[in-house]
């Protein structure tokens, strides 16, 4: 990169207070945008050193914004600001004649940005103190915590991860960087809401979505025994020793030589299983057991061999072979320590990693090498070592991980009134107004971006995903003869991979690498998740493309890379094993001894695909700034990290890790956490302050009264009286239950339900809702078609002839679908 960082140009103004608004600006601001950050007089609502994380290399000012000086003063800023950011309940800016209509026309080209809790036309939730813990116990986050919880009997289960804010950060962060590339075209500005709630929605996307009938043969050991139990009304009851044999063998923990776990995540990949059983010294030995094994997996079940259910690498793996490929491996690993293994399986690329505590993430090599946690000067703490970037451009790396001086609450004040000062003061009458035919709908941001997405499974897919419904079209291209299996591709595939055409198409065969030419001379966004060497080996570099086309533009994700090179950037990865590395599976389990995968499937994935979005709008906005072609970048590593910011930190006598964990916490303290009331359960959440109001509005004088209380009573009966006192507290809700609701435009929980899906299943997903711009038009989103269903289609355009295609055809350089059914039942 050359130049100027790309934001450099860009003021944002950051009302923001916690999490989320904070950390959306905090993005901006590693992208070297100006950020002014405004906090109340005192100084920021969190008291947390995770406080000095989100407002590093940020300008500090304390305005009192019910004192019309104030509010005065603020105002100027929004005149000269490219974009604004609060994330207050609805309604109080406009209470401090800071709202978005009033600020839009002071400001007709000002980007204003809202992250509230719930959605300001959610007539049910949009009221509540949107505290993180109420907003994931509203959209279903404990209750549905994941099959391990469900076998325990232990619902709900609490958890600190700030899913609802980091999910919201980075797509109101993406968001506010596309209406930008928007605005460098038809010059006005927008009003974009992100409700908090909606997004967690989204990021939970997998985790509820529905397909009926959903075939038996993707039904995981625990899910049948879930199946089993309740048909036989037996309890859930599990213990977490049992539960180690419903895991399957390619998908789980094993104690090493040191007693310390490492985890394996490498079912449902042909070239995974394969190595690592070659690696454990299993494969010809289980071959001559005469394990199963298919050479087409996308055959329906019906066309298997007499006698199979499942095959080697498919997930799951077949029970009777399952306990038999476990116990081997177990016996395999207890040979080196787990920290042995994670170099054994990295040099040979196999997807593994030693559990960690979060502690002992923030302590290792490879995080600080690559940039992954970076470090700030704070006055009071000195030295914070903290996440690093999000999203980053090559050729950022010094200006990304340099150690930089948080400035302290109202710090920057003389200097940022002294450079204002010149800028008239706003009122009424000399407000400007907005530019002619602002009324009019705008157009998408990306319409006119053509996206090459050549990535798979969770996390790649979700970037282009985003991008489509900004209005950039997609092509995804995948191999003729697929390595990932049918859960991987397909069933992941129709929440990723709507609003795409498919094609499919053999890149090792001179006329696929013609194919991929051609795309590559059309493509303004390529998108990829691999390593370096994968790149290289492709010869998919970012200077190979800009050989075919220089203004295209390579965003490429990994598991563990960073703005710098570090000892484990090429090992391959997956969602779970940066939860295993990062500490989440340790604190969900409760301990080194005892970790489970936390509740959602793609958590990570989904979050760094965002985070991926977000890199290619920012590269977007300086190739359209400059014409240079930059890559785009981020990592699972780096999104894991994003979801423990209120723990992901570390100074000289920092206090312990005490953040909540196990199974059966409910909570932080009295005052948030969840409660059972005489029929159900809900959750509180309180300020210290607001004791004296909580203690009369249920009648206890200790805290440690309230558990026995609220069961002496209904919840609706508490709720009540909670909300009287504006207290937060919300049922705890359930992502089958929000599924289930009729689909309401003005929800902060939506779900689209198509019942006449080209897979001819019913599909429930969550409706892409989370970023609602004013002006803005966002695209809609077509089911997924088959894969391969466009691969004709695109190849006309091409250019190439129906002679050429048949041809192609016919020697196997491209394909129409990999098998007679949609989803192989």
């Amino acid at each position: 990169m050359t130049g100027p960082l790309p934001l450099a140009h860009m003021r944002v103004l950051d009302f923001g207070q916690y999490i989320a608004g904070p950390a959306a600006a905090m993005m901006l601001a590693d992208q070297g945008a100006e950020v002014i950050h405004v906090d109340p007089p005192g100084g920021p609502r969190w008291d947390s050193p995770a406080a000095v994380v989100l407002n590093r290399r940020k300008r500090c000012i304390a305005l009192d914004l019910k004192n019309p000086r104030d509010v005065d003063i603020a105002r100027r800023l929004v005149a000269t600001s490219d974009v604004l950011i609060e994330n207050f309940r609805p309604g109080v800016m406009e209470r401090l004649s800071l709202g978005p209509q009033a600020m839009r026309t002071l400001n007709p080209s000002l980007i204003y940005v809202s992250l509230p809790g719930f959605a300001s036309t959610d007539r049910e939730f949009g009221a509540l103190p949107a505290w993180e813990g109420i907003i994931a116990a509203a959209a279903g986050q404990f209750n549905d915590m994941g099959l391990n919880r469900v076998l325990m009997g232990i619902n709900p289960s609490f958890s600190p991860l700030c899913l609802p804010s980091a999910y919201g950060a980075v797509l109101a962060a993406t968001a506010a960087a596309a209406a930008l590339y928007g605005r460098e075209r038809h010059g006005r500005g927008d009003h974009i809401e992100v409700p908090l709630a909606s997004a967690l929605m989204e990021g939970l996307a997998y985790n509820s979505m529905r397909i009926e009938p959903y075939p038996e043969r993707y039904h995981s050991l625990r899910e049948r025994e879930i199946a089993r139990r309740r048909a036989a009304g037996l309890p859930m009851n599990m213990n977490y020793a049992d539960l180690q044999e419903l895991l399957d063998p390619f998908y789980r923990s094993y104690l090493c030589a040191n007693d310390r776990p490492f985890y394996v995540v490498c079912s449902s990949h042909r070239g995974h299983v394969r190595k690592l059983l070659t690696l454990m010294g299993l494969l010809e030995p289980l071959r001559a057991a005469g394990v199963p094994e298919l050479d087409d997996w996308y055959l329906p079940r019906e066309e298997w061999p007499d006698g199979f259910d499942g095959a080697l690498g498919l997930y799951p793996t077949p029970p009777a072979w399952a306990a038999r490929i476990a116990d081997d491996m177990a016996a395999r690993f207890r040979t080196k320590t787990s920290f042995e293994w994670e170099e054994v399986f990295g040099a040979a690329g196999i997807p593994g990693a030693a559990h960690r505590l979060t502690e002992e993430w923030l302590q290792s090599t490879h995080p600080i090498e690559a940039g992954l946690l970076i470090e700030t000067r704070d006055r009071e703490r000195g030295l914070v070592r903290q996440l690093g970037p999000l999203a980053w451009l090559q050729g950022t790396a010094d200006f990304a991980t340099a150690t930089t001086a948080v400035s302290p609450p109202d710090g920057d004040r003389a200097a940022i009134l002294a450079k204002d000062a010149a800028a008239p003061i706003a009122t009424a009458s000399t407000a400007g107004s907005p530019p002619a035919g602002s009324n009019a709908e705008l157009p998408p941001w990306f319409a006119g971006i053509r996206v090459l997405d050549l990535t798979n499974v969770i996390a790649g897919p979700t970037i282009s995903a985003l991008l489509a419904r900004f209005g950039a079209e997609v092509t995804k291209l995948d191999a003729v003869r697929p390595e990932f299996d049918p859960w991987c591709t397909i069933v992941f595939g129709m929440h990723g991979n709507q609003g795409k055409r498919s094609l499919l198409c053999d890149l090792k065969s001179s006329r696929g690498q013609e194919v991929l030419r051609r795309l590559l001379a059309w493509a303004d966004v390529v998108t990829i998740n691999a390593s370096e060497p994968q790149i290289a080996g492709l010869h998919l570099t970012a200077a190979e493309i800009g050989a075919i086309n220089p203004r295209a533009i390579l965003c490429r994700i990994d598991a563990f890379g960073g703005p710098q090179p570090g000892p484990r950037s090429d090992y391959p990865g997956y969602d779970d094993l940066v939860q295993a590395s990062t500490g989440i599976m340790a604190r969900f389990g409760g301990s080194l001894d005892t970790p489970e995968e936390h509740a959602h499937v793609g958590t990570i994935d989904v979050l760094c695909g965002f985070c991926g979005a977000l890199a290619t709008a920012i590269a977007l906005l300086h190739r359209q700034r400059t014409g240079e072609a930059v890559p785009a970048r981020a990592s699972l590593a780096a999104a894991g990290q994003l979801i423990q910011t209120p723990f992901m930190f570390d100074f000289e006598g920092r206090p312990p890790h005490d953040e909540p964990s196990g199974r059966q916490t409910k909570g932080y303290g009295p005052l948030y956490r969840c409660y059972e009331a005489s029929d159900g359960w809900f959750f509180l959440a309180a300020k210290p302050a607001q004791w004296p109001a909580l203690a009369q509005a249920v009648a206890v004088d200790e805290p440690a009264q309230l558990e026995g209380r609220f069961h002496e009573a209904p919840r609706q009966h508490w709720l009540d009286r909670l909300r009287a006192a504006d207290i937060g507290a919300t049922a705890i809700g359930s992502l089958a239950a929000w599924r289930e609701r009729p689909r309401h435009p003005a929800s902060s929980f939506q779900f689209d339900r198509h019942a006449s899906h080209p897979s001819g299943h019913l599909v429930e997903l969550v409706s892409p809702s989370a970023i609602r711009p004013t002006d803005a038009r966002l695209a809609p989103l077509a089911p997924a078609e088959k894969f391969g269903a466009s691969t004709r289609r695109i190849l006309a355009e091409l250019g190439f002839s129906a002679a050429e295609i048949e041809a192609m055809l016919q020697a196997g350089a491209v394909a129409e679908s990999w098998s007679r059914q949609y989803l192989p039942d």
